[in-house]
């Protein structure tokens, strides 16, 4: 074989083995840190779809109940204070799951309207398919998933 033909293999196993590298740490890099900042752009124009209420589930929320998960049928009676979700000592509600961060998901009022804020959790907070990167208005019924955890508001 000659050394040009010798170089050129080199230079292709290089570049082959750079490209694994660099995709592993793309994968890493998403993994710790969400997604990338297009992707958290684009989320940010599109506006969630208004909350329609259903006939059942109409009123003011007087409770937010675990629906689902680990510590279903929790509930913590609402007031003015914001109320934080997570596996935390400081919690309203403490959650058993092991997705769920320490301080993981907070739901605060302004006396007329609730709304759900993710507080830097590593797995977010979800309203249906769209993750919670700021403050988002909720309705009661409206369900909002934290790791294996589903809660919502009730009357």
């Amino acid at each position: 074989m000659s050394e040009l033909t010798l170089l050129a293999i080199k230079l292709g196993y290089l570049a082959v083995l750079w490209l694994f590298v660099l995709s592993a740490v793309s994968v890493i890099r998403t993994d710790l840190f969400g997604a990338k900042s297009a992707t958290a752009k684009a989320k940010k124009a599109t506006k969630p779809k208004p909350v329609k209420k259903s006939k059942k589930m109409r009123g003011k929320p007087r409770h937010l109940v675990v629906i689902d998960g680990p510590n279903q049928g929790q509930s913590v009676p609402l007031g003015t204070e914001p109320i934080l979700l997570g596996r935390g000592t400081d919690a309203a509600i403490r959650l058993n799951d092991d997705y769920v961060s320490t301080r993981h998901t907070r739901f605060a009022t302004n006396g007329e309207q609730w709304f759900v804020e993710d507080v830097g959790s590593t797995n977010g907070t979800y309203i249906g398919n769209q993750r919670v990167s700021s403050p988002v208005p909720i309705g009661v019924g409206t369900p909002v998933r934290l790791g294996k955890t589903i809660v919502e508001l009730r009357p």
